[in-house]
């Protein structure tokens, strides 16, 4: 505009507030971004939200934008044109659920270090890529913290799960309550917990969780910035990591305690506790106890002893005085041993345990019905190695009867376990285990155990730390289906390995080996690492 004076100067126009939240489904991400719009309508502002929904199995969440202008108390004001979708390096405020969002967030450009203030809380929820891993495929979530705080201009994190159990509310009220406490919206904290009592649904549970949330952000304890206070957080980082140490020393002896208590009831427990306190090394009485636990609630004491069984014929032929060697051929024997079958994942799938915990996170009241459904797509080889292993020998042959059932399996199933008919088929299948000795997969899992053992025993007489290694690739074995499928396949070629070049082969290159078929589930590392080493 023209001055009087003829110089010009140009008039700087109001900018919306632009707001990205990243939420997974139940944790309330459409009702957060209601608030919010509901929060600039009901005080002059125009507001305007979109969303464009993540895919299901947490590989993404759901990404919810509003953007927030001033001016409908002016009639001068004409209504804006707001986007529809967040910019890269043109939002303002990055609300995330969960820490693997928050990154998200950064690694989409969404957070710069010049603008945007990122509120995020800590706790995880592993994606189906971490989950799916053939190793620890975790995060390490220091360092996306890291990354986070490196980004943000300002970055609020701390664990919004823990408080939105506690009141019995969702993430989405304690993200409310931390936006509110970082004062960057031009509302006050009565305007925003009228936003909350306006909408009428969970006011209560809302309006504890909503304190929860702004009074952490103003107390300051979540506000890593300070370098004193970054101090503070290591420090509560490593009270916390001793903390959940201690739980787990208790769990074990809770575990303990009530395995002794069964003794009472039942002699063949009391033997087994009996057979670990004479015949094992006090060193693995430990893990040997919590195998025994495992196993028991697996199949029964029979299925527990022959576990204390190999471990008294290892001990007596190699491995009596190489702690380490035995603690983690315990271990590792242990899991094996429970492998996870149909008849295994019928049986966790029916607990009252499952169902108590489904209802805890879906937040269900008392009085509230919820309805289980499982997608099942069994292979051919998972039915054949449940059935009698002469039959399931039979059915895997290539044949009409083969052909047919793969037909039938190809489109899949879905089970509704909370249902007295999905309960029973879960449950028949279940109880099936009373024959698991008797089918095909026993006797392949039996074979390839022994076979470990034999290999470790003969390992340790010669070299004991390659033994260990050998006893670690069990770590290869795990879940069912295609991920079991995946890693049986490079666990046996790791074998081979061990079979062919035992003379030569040292603990680091089966190390290097053992670690790329973690890292892969292709097999693709696993391969390159044999030419590198020129193992075949």
């Amino acid at each position: 505009m023209k001055s009087s004076t003829g110089s010009s100067h140009q008039v700087p126009l109001a900018q919306p507030i632009k707001i990205a939240i990243l939420a997974m489904g139940g944790e309330g991400g459409g009702v957060l971004a209601d608030w919010i719009v509901n929060l600039g309508e009901e005080n002059d502002y125009f507001a305007q939200t979109t969303s464009v929904p993540g895919v299901a199995q947490r590989t993404g969440a759901t990404i919810y934008y509003v953007e927030l202008f001033p001016g409908t108390d002016d009639p001068d004001v004409s209504a804006p044109v707001l986007a529809l979708m967040p910019t890269a390096g043109d939002v303002d405020i990055v609300l995330a659920s969960e820490l693997m969002e928050a990154a998200r967030a950064v690694q989409r450009g969404f957070v710069t270090p010049d603008r945007t203030t990122l509120i995020a809380s800590s706790h995880r929820v592993y994606s189906i890529e971490e989950k799916s891993s053939m190793g620890d495929g975790r995060v390490d979530s220091g360092v996306l913290i890291q990354q986070s705080r490196q980004t943000a201009l300002r970055f609020i994190h701390f664990d919004m799960a823990l408080m939105a159990e506690k009141s019995g509310s969702v993430i989405s009220a304690v993200l409310f309550g931390a936006l509110c406490g970082t004062e960057i919206l031009p509302f006050n904290r009565i305007q925003f917990e009228e936003t909350i009592i306006k909408g009428g649904v969970g006011v209560k549970p809302s309006l504890q969780a909503f304190r929860l949330g702004m009074s952490r952000v103003q107390s300051g304890a979540s506000n890593p910035g300070i370098r004193k206070k970054m101090r503070f957080s290591c420090q509560h980082v490593f009270k916390r990591n001793l903390s959940d140490q201690q739980v787990s020393t208790q769990h074990a002896t809770t575990q303990h305690a009530s395995i002794q208590h069964a003794t009472t009831q039942h002699s063949s427990v009391s033997n087994l506790l009996l057979r670990i306190q004479q015949e094992l090394p006090s060193c693995i009485h430990g893990i040997a106890i919590e195998g025994i636990r495992r196993l028991i609630d697996y199949q029964d004491p029979a299925y527990a002893s022959l576990y204390l069984d190999r471990l008294q014929h290892l001990i007596n032929q190699a491995v009596r005085h190489d702690e380490q060697l035995l603690h983690e051929t315990a271990r590792h024997l242990a899991l094996w041993m429970a492998y996870e079958d149909t008849i295994r994942v019928a049986d966790l799938k029916i607990r009252a345990s499952r169902f108590k915990r489904v209802r805890k996170d879906v937040k269900a009241r008392d009085d509230q019905l919820i309805e289980i459904n499982e997608f099942l797509h069994p292979r051919v080889e998972e039915v054949c190695d449940t059935l009698p292993a002469s039959v399931g020998r039979w059915l895997s042959r290539s044949h009409f009867v083969k052909r047919m059932l793969a037909k039938l399996l190809s489109r899949g199933r879905v089970i509704t376990t909370s249902s007295i008919w999905g309960y029973l088929l879960f449950y028949t299948l279940a109880n099936w285990r009373r024959m698991r000795r008797h089918t095909l997969r026993f006797q392949h899992e039996t074979k390839r155990i022994e076979s470990w053992l034999q290999r470790i025993v003969v390992t340790a007489k010669r070299d004991p730390e390659l033994a260990l290694e050998i006893a670690q690739c069990q770590r290869l074995i795990k879940g069912y289906g295609d991920t079991y499928i995946r890693g049986l396949r490079n666990f046996q070629t790791l074998m081979d390995i061990v079979d062919h070049h035992l003379n030569h082969l040292s603990p680091a290159s089966l190390r290097q080996l053992r670690k790329a078929a973690l890292a892969d589930e292709h097999g693709n590392q696993l391969r390159e690492c044999q030419r590198r080493l020129s193992l075949y």
